[in-house]
């Protein structure tokens, strides 16, 4: 949606004042590229729409860039009002006492509407302390999800497998046709453990994955995800599974048709339909049917808005008025359907559904569904664990001499557990 359509969007939100005297609010975030563009571009919608207040976003690099400029800046008094933190960071900002001001509170305080039963339970869940109340705003939410290619698949006569049984059954059925591989893995610890731990309602952390207390232990060492990183291990080498590295590394393998499968974001919806040179479909991420009948939801990746302590009423007031403005259906409808990112309300998917854009775009509603059509438990709620990017690494690391052969999957999990749960104690004695 163009600049002129998204201010068109915004009239209703116009009230008095002066241009020359708009009060200045300043949000940090890591959208880069297009989304970065389209960024700018709801800024530029809300300031149009009203005089009092001017948004002004600031790109900062990377996730771990933003935050960990935000935290320095913080320190030193030079913190933007509103800061882009992903999900894996959550704990740190909650443990950060002092810096927030949860937007429960804020939106209460500043009078603006906000009804938290108006948003995605699966989605604010993460963003909730032990009382259910949202603490930052949801942005940009993502889920797990399996792209195929529907050539390849048609060659071998198979559809898209459900569960992890069919996945094998697949595969080879793919690879006696001829392909090279069955499928490959972005970000395996998000998927391969994590949402694999949430689909299964097994714990991959104690203490309700941290919902419940800093003094969690991991549990990812489990006999559900034992057995699982065992299976991918024997898949490595048979050519079912291939991996491709520890982030997104592993896309072009399913671009140039190596790998017929692909675990990805749904956010990565637009960029396959840009580099995929071939008809793809969209499916929920597989389970184990011998170990769930019906599994539960995924949980997300992306970011939130955390809204930072130390400004002025008049700044506050402006970053209330500028979240509900970002909250409404229009404008979560238009970043959802650009971005691929996940509608955070009821009425923006409700939105989008009568707009006939899941129609027209097929695909791009799986993760919703997959995200929504089960009440999460605390084994699926999400995660809220400390140190959480240096404790991907040790994940990915224990991870990759399984895929080497040099390592079996129960002792790397428990080698990684070892070291996460030292990492964990250190970020619990420096915050108590």
């Amino acid at each position: 949606m163009s600049s002129r359509a998204l201010v068109s969007l915004a009239v209703g939100l116009a009230v008095s004042g002066s241009a020359m005297s708009a009060t200045q609010i300043e949000w940090w975030h890591a959208m880069g590229g297009a989304n970065g563009e389209k960024v700018e571009e709801i800024a530029q919608a809300f300031n149009s729409a009203q005089d009092l207040y001017e948004v002004k976003p600031v790109y900062k690099g990377n996730y771990t860039e933003t935050m960990t400029s935000a935290i320095a800046a913080f320190r030193a008094k030079q913190q933007p009002a509103i800061v882009q933190v992903f999900e894996v960071g959550t704990a740190s900002m909650m443990a950060a006492e002092g810096a927030i001001y949860p937007v429960y509170k804020l939106m209460r305080e500043q009078g603006q509407p906000f009804n938290q039963d108006d948003y995605l339970s699966s989605v604010t869940g993460y963003y909730t302390d032990q009382d259910g109340n949202m603490l930052s705003m949801p942005f940009n939410s993502s889920t797990p999800v399996l792209y195929y290619n529907k050539e390849l698949f048609a060659k071998a006569g198979v559809s898209a497998p459900k569960t992890w049984e069919d996945m094998e059954t697949v595969s080879q059925k793919l690879l006696d046709s001829g392909v090279e591989c069955g499928f490959t893995t972005s970000w395996q610890s998000w998927i391969q453990l994590e949402n694999l731990s949430a689909r299964h309602n097994v714990p991959f952390a104690t203490k309700a994955n941290g919902f419940a207390g800093m003094d969690t232990e991991f549990a990812f060492n489990g006999p559900v995800q034992v057995a699982h990183i065992s299976k991918m291990s024997e898949w490595q080498q048979n050519g079912i599974f291939s991996y491709g590295g520890r982030r997104s590394d592993s896309a072009p393998k399913f671009y140039s048709q190596e790998c017929a499968m692909f675990m990805g974001s749904s956010a990565g919806y637009a960029g396959m339909k840009r580099n995929a040179k071939f008809d793809f479909g969209v499916s929920q991420l597989p389970y184990w049917a011998s170990q769930i009948d019906t599994p539960q939801n995924t949980i997300i990746g992306g970011a939130s808005l955390w809204v930072l302590q130390g400004k002025s009423d008049a700044e506050y007031q402006g970053v209330a008025t500028f979240l509900n403005f970002l909250s409404r259906a229009d404008m979560q409808a238009d970043w959802h359907q650009f971005s691929g990112y996940l509608p955070i309300t009821h009425a923006a998917y409700d939105l989008t559904k009568g707009q006939g854009f899941y129609a027209a775009n097929p695909g791009t509603e799986t993760g919703v569904i997959q995200m929504t059509s089960v009440t999460p438990t605390e084994n699926s709620k999400g995660l809220r664990l400390g140190n959480f990017v240096q404790i991907r690494d040790i994940i990915n690391e224990e991870l990759e001499s399984v895929w080497s052969g040099d390592a079996d999957a129960q002792a790397a999990l428990d080698k990684a557990v070892e070291r996460g749960n030292a990492l964990l104690r250190k970020f619990e004695k420096a915050n108590n």
